[in-house]
This record gives structure tokens, sequence and C-alpha cells, in this order.
């Protein structure tokens, strides 16, 4: 699952948000993540991702990016056990980020046989 956010709608350096908004944030990931482990389908815990970083393209060509000009950023990742999409698509339902006016994406991982 890759979470996607409006980073005009998360809190930032300036635009904080009050430690109680914080706590009942963080309260609502953490019983939606302890769900997901309580069924033992929390594969990887996965990261929050930060705001700066580089993009390199064909014939190293490095930009900054990712770009804060889109609509949408990837704030965060994780990697969880499901039977199909469908199942998948099931358990995103309750993500947090979604009442943030987010989305969450849904992808299947294929191993790499080396």
């Amino acid at each position: 699952m890759i979470f996607r956010s409006n980073p005009n709608l998360i809190p930032s350096a300036d635009r904080p948000a009050s430690p109680e908004q914080m706590q009942a944030m963080m309260k609502k990931w953490q019983d939606w993540m302890g769900g997901i482990a309580a069924q033992n389908k929390l594969a990887n815990p996965g990261n929050r991702l930060g705001s700066e970083g580089k993009v390199l393209k064909a014939g190293n060509v490095v930009t900054d990016g990712p770009y804060a000009e889109i609509k949408e950023m990837i704030s965060g990742y994780i990697v969880i056990k499901a039977a199909s999409i469908a199942e998948a698509t099931e358990i995103a339902k309750g993500c947090p980020i979604l009442e943030m006016n987010g989305s969450v994406e849904v992808r299947n991982v294929i191993p790499m046989n080396m």
C-alpha cells in the first residue's frame, strides 16, 4: 500500500498540528496498523517518506524532487500479506489517510528471482 497525501492538507513546519491533533492522528494510524498486525497480515511496517529528495533520470540527469507543485505526494508505505488485491483493498479502506483526503494505492509485489 502506497499512501498519497495532499501536501497542503498535512501538518508541516509552517502549518504545525497541535499536540492533541498529532496524538489523535497517531492513535488512528496505530489502531489501524495494529489491527492489520493482529491478523498477522503486516509483512513490513513501512516508513513515512520525507519531502526532500532527488530524481535521477536517464543520462545521469539529477533534478530536485519530489515535485512540490503536484497535487499529491507519496507520504509512506506498508507491505501487507493478502490473498488477493480485493482483500488488500478491503484492508486499505480503514486507512486514516483517507480521512485527510489522501489516497491508498494497492499494488501487488512481484518477487524477483535471482
